[in-house]
């Protein structure tokens, strides 16, 4: 029976102290609370919900020996402060049939603000386009484009020529995919 008590009372200054010391770095020292520059637990936190984001705060905490609370407030005030966008699902592409990728370059005929902003506002109708990026050198915006197979392709291909001002379009399709990651290094 004391061996059993030892243990909850080792248990109890263990957990006291790691409150203690979220509690003290919150309470009468906000290093991170009003700023946005990212101390180490920040930072791992990120790494951890960029690798899974399905993990929970206790799971977090464990992981960063940190308490449940200060994870809870840190990934609340990560998200509040823009550093975590949104919480999303990353499906397989094979088993929803979007496995024909294309990276399609697009070349506009000028590059004034109306022209550039048309663009911009109508690839955004189009839910083929994953990703569209406005680039320096010979085209204009690099789309990354996911369908079935060619013949979606080719109709997306169709409805993109409708749009206004597009000189000229070259597409390149994905053989194999060696990396895709989504977590940026931190």
């Amino acid at each position: 029976m004391l061996y059993l008590s030892f243990i909850v009372i080792f248990y109890s200054f263990k957990y006291l102290s790691a409150f203690k010391q979220d509690y003290f770095q919150f309470t009468f020292y906000p290093y991170n609370m009003s700023t946005s520059e990212l101390d180490p637990t920040d930072v791992e936190i990120l790494k951890l919900l960029q690798k899974d984001a399905s993990l929970t705060n206790k799971e977090i905490s464990y992981k960063l020996h940190k308490s449940i609370a200060t994870i809870h407030e840190r990934i609340r005030r990560l998200k509040e402060q823009g550093y975590i966008l949104r919480t999303v699902a990353i499906l397989d592409k094979k088993k929803i049939n979007k496995t024909l990728i294309a990276f399609s370059q697009v070349l506009l005929n000028d590059h004034t603000a109306d022209t550039l902003s048309t663009f911009e506002r109508e690839i955004l109708k189009f839910p083929e386009v994953m990703e569209c990026f406005q680039m320096t050198g010979t085209f204009d915006f690099i789309l990354r484009v996911a369908t079935r197979d060619m013949e979606e392709y080719h109709h997306f291909y169709r409805k993109l020529g409708t749009l206004p001002r597009i000189t000229s379009v070259q597409s390149f399709f994905v053989l194999s995919e060696t990396k895709s990651d989504t977590a940026y290094p931190l």
